[in-house]
């Protein structure tokens, strides 16, 4: 497999391939410096330095196998990581014994942040006080919310259905997420506090991890070509699409291979300009 990390200008529409090797990286996020991005690949996590196009690996301690759902704090000054226990306990799945944790932005031992598991984190509040994410407990996934002062997690969402890919709105007043409530996955929307849940899209794609820009007024999102029911797997056909919310309407940036790992976590530049994903080739 090659591995092509790429960016999308906003204002230009253009692409621009800026790494790319053989094997398995994914799930990009921007620097708040605007010196690197941060990327996960065999359960360890690396910066690319966005002059040199050189990858360095991050400490992250005793957490050796981490999943693409990773991100930094609004201030730049720690990362955020989901990763699964080291030793596979019987009769569990490894990735289901995944927990978010904290560290230092240049490495070390990470803070335990969920206890249960499974838990997958997705965003961070812009006053950088609370997490949300996507976990699995008794009643199916669902989103959750957690206050980094202390507290137990808060539960937003609930059904029988899959609820995953929350991210913050710029202001921190909504959360957008990806949902199969209406029957199909679509991209919905709810205040931080789980009300006024509202379905935003309703085509026949399935629509996952949507990110609102830094500068407000829109959000990016992926796209399956062909409905993929609640799964998300990697070497589909997908695409990048735009969803204006002044005029509620949506436009459609690019097409590649990719799907799972191409932008599951928020990747835009702090300028609300630019943002990076990773397209994928067999080979």
């Amino acid at each position: 497999m090659k591995s092509i990390l790429e960016i999308y200008e906003i204002t230009t529409d253009q692409r621009e391939v800026i790494y790319d090797e053989i094997g398995h990286f994914e799930a990009p996020n921007w620097s708040r410096n605007n010196e690197y991005l941060l990327l996960n690949g065999e359960g360890r996590l690396f910066k690319l330095d966005l002059k040199t196009k050189k990858k360095t690996e991050v400490d992250t301690g005793f957490a050796k196998d981490l999943n693409n759902d990773h991100g930094i704090s609004p201030n730049g000054r720690q990362i955020v990581i989901s990763s699964a226990d080291a030793i596979q306990a019987a009769g569990k799945e490894q990735w289901l014994t995944s927990k978010i944790y904290i560290l230092s932005e240049s490495g070390g031992t990470p803070k335990l942040i969920t206890p249960k598991e499974a838990s997958f984190w997705h965003g961070w509040s812009p006053d950088g006080q609370t997490l949300v994410y996507t976990a699995k407990r008794k009643e199916g996934f669902d989103i959750y919310s957690i206050d980094l002062r202390g507290g137990k997690e808060t539960r937003l969402t609930g059904g029988k259905w899959l609820d995953d890919g929350p991210d913050y709105s710029h202001d921190g007043s909504y959360i957008y997420y990806n949902s199969m409530q209406s029957g199909s996955m679509e991209i919905w929307r709810m205040k931080t506090d789980g009300s006024q849940k509202a379905q935003l899209t309703r085509d026949g794609y399935s629509n996952w991890f949507p990110h609102p820009s830094p500068a407000g007024g829109s959000f990016v999102f992926l796209s399956y070509l062909e409905d993929q029911e609640e799964a998300h797997p990697p070497m589909k056909r997908v695409a990048l699409r735009l969803f204006d919310l002044q005029t509620n309407t949506i436009k459609t940036l690019c097409e590649f291979t990719g799907g799972q790992g191409s932008i599951n976590v928020p990747s835009w530049s702090p300028d609300g300009r630019r943002f990076a994903f990773v397209s994928y080739e067999n080979g």
